[in-house]
């Protein structure tokens, strides 16, 4: 695997030998201006850079307990430019959910049947496309979203996760890779 960085780490975390298990710290997110007029920057990404095209993937399981607490993958090129992907807890129910971010956050949301322990994610970032794909077994996968993604040299990809309304809580990530594709 590629080196590894943090953008505003955790206060707890710890690698595992195929993954990664942490606690968010209160008060985290990515969002930018639109609907709630704020901007937060300080969520947690755990993250590698990549040039060209790419397969990103990722199984977590969450003690999701506060409204909007999310974890998941992430596509960073900076602060004013990032898709975040995942499970985003609203209500007592797990949302399959996606921001994308390009100066003002866009949100979208798909209930997820029975609040699954686990979900898999697979987000393809091909040319100036980047496709959001989930699953609740691993196997057969559904697409979430299809956004545009600036063509640049390298981007962040990686682990993400935030309580933006809660103290936050444990999530762990496994069987994380990044390949390239075509």
């Amino acid at each position: 695997m590629a080196e590894m960085h943090w953008y505003n780490q955790p206060a707890r975390w710890q690698a595992q030998p195929d993954g990664l298990q942490m606690t968010t710290d209160p008060k985290t997110d990515y969002w930018r201006k639109t609907h709630y007029g704020f901007i937060r920057d300080n969520g947690h990404f755990y993250f590698q850079e990549v040039s060209g095209n790419f397969v990103a993937q990722v199984k977590f399981t969450g003690q999701y307990r506060d409204l909007y607490d999310q974890a998941g993958l992430m596509v960073r090129l900076g602060e004013n430019n990032w898709m975040k992907c995942g499970v985003e807890f609203v209500h007592g129910v797990q949302q399959a959910s996606a921001v994308v971010t390009r100066e003002f956050s866009d949100w979208s949301v798909t209930p997820l049947p029975n609040n699954p322990a686990s979900i898999w994610l697979r987000v393809v970032g091909d040319g100036t496309a980047l496709e959001v794909h989930y699953s609740l077994d691993g196997d057969s996968y559904t697409m979430l979203r299809m956004a545009y993604l600036p063509v640049v040299d390298q981007v962040q990809v990686g682990l993400m996760a935030c309580s933006p309304d809660g103290n936050g809580f444990d999530v762990t990530f496994e069987a994380f890779s990044v390949t390239r594709k075509g």
